[in-house]
């Protein structure tokens, strides 16, 4: 990525994730109810971390329809609600034992498995109550719409489908198209949703709303990828969380179908093929064209 466009990028990233962060801290707010504990392990796992690359996109997809970011906003908030339930439960001794998570103890370590797995389901279903609510847009239909999408990207045809395959047996056989559909469904499908949030809410046509479900789909997949290029080529200080534990599980990955230098080179093709995929769109979707780049060159 060019130094200008990637440093206007940055910052376009960064004042999106303090906007981020600021609805999350509204709808979030800290309590002092009998379950306060359960609301700061919610807050502990949403706030103060990670790329708020789900809502970014959310907000920048909405952009080209004209939706008011206060709406975007909100659809960005609760599709990151669901993915940071999403990494609560994945680190759980159950699923991937993770003791780090962005830098810092996971919600388990910081509280215990019984508030980590409360503040998940907490997460969860705060999210369909922002979707529902008029604030997120004044048209009922728009709002079940919505909360349909995000129920299928979070369901089990979508990330809990993916998980469910992950840690199957069979995870550690699958085939190239397998390790695909498994990314689809567990990445893919919520950086997909992000995506459509943006259409739904401007309610774009059929054609745009196409567009961007085949510029999520590569994005997703090309993200992936590039976690697993990290996986093998960073420490763990550097990404903040465990490095090299897909290897030591065993698990299919694309860096062990196509080693690393095919890895790249697929994640390079993904990346332009999903720039491409914008061109309609014209300048209004430079901002997702340079996200290509970021997602591919990211460090962490």
């Amino acid at each position: 990525m060019d130094g200008g466009d990637g440093d206007a990028l940055m910052q376009r990233l960064q004042a999106g994730a303090a906007r981020v962060e600021a609805t999350l801290e509204a709808l979030l707010p800290a309590s002092s109810a009998p379950y306060a504990k359960v609301i700061e392990a919610m807050r502990y796992s949403s706030l103060d971390g990670g790329k708020r690359l789900r809502p970014f996109l959310a907000v920048e997809s909405a952009a080209l329809f004209d939706v008011p970011e206060a709406r975007a906003l909100r659809a960005g908030a609760a599709v990151e609600m669901v993915h940071c339930y999403s990494l609560v439960h994945d680190d759980l001794p159950a699923m991937d034992d993770s003791d780090l998570r962005r830098g810092r103890l996971t919600a388990h370590k910081r509280f215990d498995e019984a508030i980590a797995i409360l503040a998940g389901d907490g997460l969860l279903t705060e999210a369909f109550a922002v979707l529902a609510d008029s604030a997120t847009h004044p048209s009922a239909d728009v709002r079940i719409a919505l909360v349909a999408a995000l129920a299928q990207a979070g369901g089990k045809d979508g990330m809990v489908g993916g998980q469910m395959v992950d840690i199957s047996p069979d995870r550690h056989d699958l085939d190239l198209d397998g390790i695909k559909t498994l990314q689809a469904l567990k990445t893919g499908a919520l950086i997909g949703f992000s995506c459509q949030a943006g259409a739904i809410l401007g309610q774009a046509s059929a054609e745009d709303r196409a567009r961007l479900t085949g510029y999520a789909a590569d994005l997703g997949l090309c993200f992936q990828i590039v976690d697993d290029l990290l996986d093998v080529t960073s420490t763990a200080e550097d990404l903040g969380k465990p490095a090299g534990q897909d290897i030591e599980m065993g698990k299919a990955t694309f860096v062990g179908m196509l080693g690393v230098e095919g890895a790249r080179a697929e994640a390079e093709r993904l990346a332009e093929s999903a720039a491409e995929r914008l061109a309609s769109f014209g300048p209004r979707a430079q901002t997702l064209r340079q996200l290509t780049r970021f997602v591919l060159e990211r460090s962490n």
